[in-house]
């Protein structure tokens, strides 16, 4: 992927350096400190390099320092891969950030596919890597400490039974049509079912509340019985003989159909089950047993609470920030746990990353439990803003909760609250467009890592501002 780690300076860089042309503060100052911490750029050398046979040699691909510095300038100016490579292409001062100066800047899919070689596990030390940077610096002590989750969306759209039935048989649709014409030959039993599904699926999402009593059920065992020919004509496809097309490239799209049409018969059963089970048998199906999209079954259903959003479709990630706007924790949750179980292990972890327990532990009344505050109490934390949660509070816990100590506390809680609206709205962490659980986490580590360097970069330049000033 990478054989080089640093590129020759040019004579147009010598030139374009002796006007002096400047990066911004911001930009300058996190350039400074990733070049001062190298060992940021080794995890991701290790990541490009890991699965090649012969690392150190064939084409040069991008540098480790150069996918670095292009992910952290992607999710700080929140652009996606094509405005990334034009806006890099077009300016010499982003150029000079990103290290590729006056030599060419790759096609955007080049960007795409060194970033999707990055693991969560990467960016999850290069964060803590990040956190400790700042600690060296004096720029956090870690005596603060707000914690809040947050619901990140897949890019799906609203789940129902007759939209995840039309998807499926859309789908598959599709692909036994581009395997009939790789083979070149009409695949035996199989007919193009989509108009009839779709006039279906268009029929139950137009029935009013009176017709679905009395029409509902027909429609979705059509529905359910089309569903079934598509699946049952996709599998006689796969257990037949492995066919063979004209020539290698044809033979790899065949294999890659294949496997293509195996994965969605996959999920086919289980988007059948639940409609044949909700709908027809009138069966209350668990949410641990659903899926909500045929393109991202690690969807989870959340239920916060929320009146504007009663239901959302993503995933939970829980968030911890110190008092200096950094985030030293992040997790992205499988299902929707209770908020309450996650107070004793980002105690621990903080710990780990500080070396002691913070003076002030602030979160919502969704973290509340007696357990909790108990715990915090016994692990040296001084003042615990933790809101009681239902209940009639007793004389001293409401005394307590209107001391003064406690009200600072929540007040500093609070503030997690736009740091998530500053990760959704300027890091793109509100919705993830890319695929698969694996890169739902890349991006939510990219963004928490913009997030830190930002901060860190904002906290060294009022510091020395303030050392000017001194002066």
């Amino acid at each position: 992927m990478s054989r080089t780690t640093s590129s020759q300076i040019s004579f147009a860089d010598w030139e374009l350096m002796r006007q002096g042309l400047v990066l911004e503060p911001l930009l300058q100052a996190i350039s400074d400190l990733l070049d001062d911490h190298e060992e940021l750029v080794a995890k991701i050398r290790d990541d490009l390099r890991r699965g090649l046979k012969k690392p150190d040699t064939g084409r040069s691909g991008l540098a480790p320092q150069e996918v670095l510095r292009s992910l952290i300038l992607m999710r700080v100016k929140n652009w996606d891969y094509r405005e990334l490579r034009e806006r890099i292409a077009d300016g010499y001062t982003l150029r000079l950030f990103t290290g590729f100066r006056c030599r060419p800047v790759p096609q955007h899919n080049a960007f795409h596919r060194a970033f999707v070689r990055l693991t969560p596990a990467t960016l999850r030390t290069i964060n803590d890597l990040v956190v400790k940077a700042a600690v060296d610096l004096g720029l956090e002590d870690g005596t603060k400490l707000r914690i809040d989750t947050t619901v990140v969306q897949t890019d799906i759209h609203y789940p129902t039974d007759s939209t995840l039935l039309w998807d499926l048989v859309r789908v598959l649709s599709r692909l036994l049509g581009r395997l009939g014409e790789l083979l070149g030959q009409r695949i035996k039993g199989f007919r193009y079912r989509t108009r009839a599904a779709r006039r279906r699926m268009q029929a139950l999402q137009r029935m009013s509340a009176t017709q679905r009593l009395g029409q509902q059920t027909a429609k979705y065992r059509e529905l359910i019985s089309i569903a079934e020919q598509v699946v049952a004509c996709a599998r006689s496809t796969l257990q037949e003989s492995n066919a063979r097309g004209r020539g290698l490239f044809c033979d790899l799209a065949i294999a890659g159909l294949r496997h293509e049409i195996g994965h969605y018969c996959r999920l086919a059963d289980r988007v059948i089950g639940q409609a044949r089970r909700r709908v027809i048998d009138g069966e209350q199906v668990p949410t641990a047993e659903k899926i909500f999209s045929i393109f991202e079954p690690h969807t989870d259903l959340i239920k916060r609470g929320k009146v504007r959003t009663p239901v959302e479709f993503g995933h939970k990630v829980l968030l911890a920030e110190s008092a200096r706007g950094l985030i030293t924790q992040y997790q992205v949750l499988e299902g929707n746990p209770p908020d309450e179980q996650h107070v004793g292990r980002s105690l621990q972890r903080h710990k780990r990353a500080f070396g002691r327990v913070p003076e002030l532990y602030g979160a919502d009344r969704g973290f509340f439990s007696e357990r909790n505050l108990t715990l915090c109490e016994h692990s040296g934390v001084k003042v615990v803003c933790i809101p009681q949660s239902g209940g009639k509070r007793a004389p001293e816990r409401e005394a307590y909760e209107k001391a003064r100590a406690f009200k600072q506390g929540q007040r500093f809680r609070a503030g997690i609250e736009g740091r998530i609206s500053v990760l959704f709205r300027g890091r793109g962490m509100k919705r993830c467009l890319a695929e698969g659980i694996e890169r739902f986490e890349l991006l939510v580590g990219a963004a928490v890592l913009a997030n830190n360097l930002m901060r860190i970069a904002s906290l060294l330049i009022e510091r020395s501002h303030r050392y000017r000033r001194a002066a």
